[in-house]
């Protein structure tokens, strides 16, 4: 049996993958680092709460096998550009180096559809450069996932991407296949899949291999 370290596990596909995590019959225990303690409560399930900024001096006394992060942000959520870095690269990169010194053998991120460190799209590049770094630290095997236009429930409304995901999943046959929605379930499954997988190596997939 294995035990699952999450970093975002109150987002979008965080909360879809922490339940097929507490599904599944590979791990026996789950580990998640939030702000603010969850509702949730489940007999695999442990909750350590604390501020992200502090994260590089916190010691754990458990050791994982898989460590997952779904952490990410938005400009206008966070507030400027500085605070978005923070959260989609500092806090990500963190969260890495602590997964490694807790013995975790595998990290499997999502990033963002677009991804590249050299992009001039300022999002792109914060998640290039972000996934640059990842490769860097070491881990045996490093898993980079970059959906499109996430589809599931949203525990806040964004009218603009009610109104993108309603666009195009109406004209989903006109659309490329790397570039069509994609409901968040699918992001998750393929994360633990891969997990469970045990293939050394850092591989990418785009939202077309996601699908």
């Amino acid at each position: 049996m294995k035990t699952a370290l999450v970093a975002g596990a109150t987002g979008l596909i965080g909360t879809s993958l922490i339940r097929m995590l507490l599904e599944s019959q590979a791990y026996d225990q789950v580990h998640i680092l939030v702000r603010r303690k969850m509702e949730l409560v489940h007999p695999k399930l442990n909750q350590h709460v604390l501020n992200f900024d502090e994260l590089p001096q916190q010691n754990f006394d458990f050791k994982v096998d898989d460590a997952y992060c779904t952490l990410g942000t938005t400009i206008a959520k966070a507030g400027s550009q500085d605070a978005f870095i923070k959260v989609d690269h500092t806090y990500v990169v963190d969260f890495a180096k602590a997964a490694l010194s807790l013995g975790a053998s595998g990290f499997f991120v999502v990033s963002s559809m677009g991804a590249n460190p050299s992009s001039s799209i300022f999002y792109s590049r914060v998640k290039g450069q972000m996934e640059e770094e990842l490769k860097s630290i070491g881990f045996p095997r490093l898993g980079i996932f970059r959906p499109s236009l996430l589809l599931g429930p949203r525990v806040e409304k964004r009218a603009a991407e009610r109104f993108s995901g309603w666009m195009m999943t109406a004209l989903d046959f006109m659309v490329p296949r790397k570039y069509k929605t994609i409901h968040v379930d699918k992001v998750a499954k393929k994360m633990i899949e891969k997990a469970l997988l045990e293939e050394n190596g850092i591989y990418t997939f785009d939202s077309g291999q996601l699908q």
